[in-house]
């Protein structure tokens, strides 16, 4: 999701979306170091950098509170 979609979500559903994406980010971790073969392992880059987002987010929505 782009910045501007976050900012748009409250933070009970931020904080639902972290949960969803780090959990799905667990499973790729878990796949990744079982050496099961995984579909696309840039992937795992891409889920870190998101959850990383949505938490700058969510700060800046706590902060201005």
């Amino acid at each position: 999701m782009k910045t501007n979609e976050l900012k748009e979500l409250g933070a009970e559903e931020l904080e639902a979306k972290i949960a969803e994406v780090r959990k799905e980010l667990g499973d790729l971790k878990l796949k990744l170091a079982s050496k099961v073969d995984v579909e696309k392992p840039v992937r795992i880059r891409l889920l870190r950098r998101e959850v990383a987002r949505m938490l700058t987010v969510l700060a800046a929505k706590k902060e201005a509170k």
